[in-house]
């Protein structure tokens, strides 16, 4: 259910950046940015919140989120636009979504650390067992001892 609600909250956002910036130029329809946000979403996901950001943190996720998103995006558009692409600056177009969607990513993250993969690490860690254990020794020192030790050396 937590990997649903995270899915959710990442299209809503997707969708809604894509529709703010792809609809200004008047060339893409709905349906188009709506097939965009889904597999923008469920790539960005996969490879960003669920291999990236556990592994490397939250600034190097969204970093890669960028790349991915304006890679995902330009490609997307120009499959959908085709030819039209002369007159529609589709980079710069895909560029301003990705960056947008990064910096949102970087909320998103901090979400999902909190929400989604921390549970699953505290699961992780409660079924294995720990390989760095530590014991002390020391001597039990108590008052008596300390009063024999002080007489045997006079």
């Amino acid at each position: 259910m937590r990997h649903i609600t995270a899915l959710v909250i990442k299209f809503i956002i997707v969708a809604t950046v894509l529709f703010s910036i792809l609809t200004i130029f008047e060339v893409v329809n709905l349906t188009e940015i709506f097939l965009s946000s889904i597999l923008v979403t469920g790539l960005a996901y996969v490879i960003g919140d669920l291999f990236i950001l556990p592994r490397s943190g939250n600034a190097v996720a969204s970093i890669a989120d960028f790349f991915l998103a304006t890679g995902s995006v330009w490609l997307l558009n120009f499959i959908f636009i085709g030819q039209a692409a002369g007159t529609f600056p589709v980079f710069a177009a895909s560029a301003f979504a990705g960056f947008l969607i990064a910096l949102c990513e970087a909320l998103f993250h901090i979400y999902m650390k909190e929400s989604v993969l921390e549970d699953t690490e505290t699961d992780n860690q409660r079924n294995t067992t720990p390989t760095h254990l530590q014991t002390e020794f020391s001597r039990e020192n108590n008052i008596h001892d300390i009063k024999k030790r002080r007489n045997r050396k006079k």
